[in-house]
């Protein structure tokens, strides 16, 4: 086992705190409010000690880099949420159930993964107060 230092101890301690799944981008970010001469190189590499050593693990979109979580979060089944327009991912608790219906005939299913893609909380916040509010018509008086 690796010894613990105090990179590796930062890294955990965001992708807890975090409560959601994590790019090595935002990692950095968050560490870096801790251990400001941490780079990508020493985040990457803890990163595969924590997941050799089973703390954390990997989250996998479609066409999207890796991302990670505790281990604890990812023993109990869940599903994710992708914000598209500032790219987070969330977790999602609860699942429509069986997907056996789903499957052709014969073919039976051993895990299943469910990805909903849209606009979080934040965001709709976001575009909310920036919409622009309709200009009220207003009548031009009668001339007789």
């Amino acid at each position: 086992m690796e010894r613990s230092t105090r990179q590796r101890t930062a890294i955990r301690t965001v992708i807890d705190a975090a409560a959601r799944p994590l790019t090595p981008q935002e990692i950095l970010a968050g560490v870096r409010e801790t251990v400001s001469e941490i780079g990508i190189a020493t985040i990457y590499r803890n990163l595969k000690l924590l997941l050799d050593e089973g703390t954390i693990q990997t989250v996998s979109l479609p066409g999207e880099n890796a991302r990670y979580e505790m281990s604890h979060a990812a023993h109990h089944h869940h599903h994710h949420f992708h914000c598209v327009p500032c790219d987070r991912v969330f977790d999602v608790e609860g699942c429509p159930g069986t997907m056996e219906n789903l499957a052709p005939a014969g073919f039976v299913i051993d895990r299943h993964e469910l990805t909903l893609y849209g606009v979080c909380a934040d965001c709709s916040a976001e575009r909310a107060k920036a919409a622009p509010v309709p200009k009220r018509r207003t009548r031009a008086p009668k001339t007789h």
